[in-house]
């Protein structure tokens, strides 16, 4: 189980310069309308998270999460020392956000159940009606206004009972997951027909378990992020066919995971050794969670075993840090989902390096074995980790549909896209970033023929942003945290958001900044 594998290296080397040579349409139309329009089955939508949104953190009966608990223990952890207590208290303001969604025209709706909000020790023998009816009331609401729930079982929040096990990190909690499950596919399965398991257990598994970066913080690097990852998939892999066995003949819903994904890119596209990394940087980021479900052989992608084996075994382990899976969770994992969920945000740029300060040891950067850098020209208009670059998006949905065939047959669906500011409500550059990348997405569409067909802003309206509190905003709609009604108002992005869902096209001159507004119409 040691083994290199020169042969599939040099493949996925081909594959990214195959890749690199897209450049058809990668600089954006800045002016008039864009050339092609959005296909009559693309769904447009928005999204949240129960914890980022809902406040009533122990009104109508609802249990603590991880988030509740480490916040309230630790109040200093946010960048602004603040909780989600309140947040932008949608647990009673829900019908204002309805008619917000109302008015952006978008088809769907991404949300979150709370776990803890319908069972409040996060086991099935304790169902809280109170929750039960709250989601349900919501549920029936959107399908009444003609928008479509897409509903998350798992965003983070997890009972507070079951960190104390030990989280992701225990594989018990799969039997737990899957008996939550079965009691929201029971409740709502007559108003939802699209489920989403676990949103992004990359970002959860690294930054909960292998760092100190979101609540709970274990800080179990090298190991804590491969456990985390092998039983979200497994725990996935066992909700899909419980779904697949007991509800779908019913209930004709569609399921998925949500994987997060930035687009990696050589740092030189002209040294293969820079190729070379940014490959070894997609598998062990992306490949790790996507190949055990969409490739045809399942399993964790060969150079991802190859390289946490090589790894464990140099620093003296007798076995490797990541897991196994066995040959029936092979065949239970792979097939299991109905679509790609992907959430995008950033583009980063690959180079093979020796060994970066930052890194912990062991841990999943050093097994990557990877620099990763921005290009200082991409611009950055919020959180220090979002560089800008829109063409990265359009070479993801390449990378994952060359890398998995079965994309050719079900759709991609992007559950997450969206920019950070520090607030306001003229938004300009938020209103150029989804200008951008959803043309970016059109080409990938277009030009490329990549089976893309939903896109969902993220979000709705500014959020608790977990560890950055509020310190800075992704909404469509800006929200007065000082305010006890906290009070919504529509963006300029909002506008224009709706002005594409309305046109399925880009107007490229809808909104202009003020000094924009000469040129246009001198011409």
């Amino acid at each position: 189980m040691w083994s290199s594998s020169v042969v599939a290296r040099n493949t996925a080397v081909l594959l990214t310069l195959s890749l690199l040579k897209l450049s058809k349409g990668s600089s954006v139309v800045k002016s008039g309308v864009s050339n092609y329009s959005f296909p009559d089955d693309f769904i447009f939508g928005v999204g949240t998270s129960a914890f980022q949104i809902e406040g009533g953190w122990n009104e109508g009966g609802k249990g603590e999460s991880i988030w509740d608990t480490y916040l309230h223990k630790h109040p200093t952890f946010t960048y602004d020392h603040s909780n989600g207590d309140v947040a932008a208290d949608s647990y009673h303001h829900y019908m204002e956000d309805i008619e917000m969604i109302k008015n952006l025209g978008v088809q769907a709706y991404r949300m979150s159940i709370s776990w803890p909000r319908i069972l409040p020790n996060g086991t099935d023998n304790n169902i809280n009606q109170e929750g039960v009816k709250y989601y349900r009331t919501i549920f029936e609401e959107l399908v009444k206004a003609n928008i479509t729930p897409v509903v998350t079982l798992f965003h983070w929040d997890m009972p507070t009972p079951f960190m104390d096990l030990g989280g992701w990190t225990n594989a018990k909690v799969i039997d737990y997951f899957e008996d939550y499950a079965r009691v929201a596919f029971s409740l709502y399965g007559d108003l939802v027909k699209m489920w989403l398991t676990i949103n992004e257990p990359k970002e959860n598994c690294i930054t909960s378990y292998g760092l100190d970066i979101s609540a709970p913080a274990l800080n179990l690097h090298g190991l804590g992020e491969y456990l985390c990852t092998h039983n979200s998939l497994l725990a996935h892999a066992r909700v899909y066919r419980m779904y697949e066995k007991e509800f779908k003949p019913d209930q004709k819903g569609k399921l998925s995971i949500v994987l997060d994904a930035s687009m990696g890119l050589p740092k030189d596209p002209n040294k293969p050794e820079d190729v070379e990394a940014a490959e070894n940087y997609l598998q062990m980021h992306l490949g790790m969670f996507a190949h055990p479900i969409f490739s045809e052989e399942g399993d964790y992608p060969r150079i991802v075993r190859e390289k946490v084996n090589n790894m464990s075994r140099l620093q003296g382990y007798s076995r490797s840090r990541l897991p196994y899976f066995t040959d029936e969770e092979i065949t239970a994992l792979r097939g299991s989902a109905d679509f790609f969920a992907l959430n995008h945000y950033i583009t980063e740029l690959m180079s093979p390096p020796t060994m970066e300060p930052n890194w912990k040891v062991p841990s999943i950067n050093q097994d990557t074995g990877v620099k990763m850098e921005t290009d200082p020209l991409w611009p950055m208009f919020g959180a220090e980790w979002q560089h800008v670059y829109p063409p990265g998006f359009r070479k993801l949905f390449n990378w994952l549909q060359n890398n998995y065939q079965i994309l050719k047959k079900i759709p991609i669906i992007v559950t997450e896209n969206g920019m950070t500011d520090f607030g306001g409500t003229k938004d300009y550059d938020r209103v150029d970033y989804y200008n951008d990348f959803l043309y970016q997405l059109l080409l990938a569409i277009h030009e490329d023929g990549c089976n893309v067909k939903g896109y969902f802003a993220w979000s709705l309206m500014d959020v608790l942003e977990w560890t950055a509190g509020y310190t800075y905003t992704f909404g469509l709609y800006s929200v007065d945290f000082n305010s006890p009604n906290r009070t919504r108002t529509p963006k300029l992005s909002a506008y224009n958001y709706a002005n594409i869902v309305r046109t399925r096209r880009i107007g490229f001159d809808y909104i202009k900044r003020p000094e924009d507004l000469n040129t246009i119409t001198s011409k």
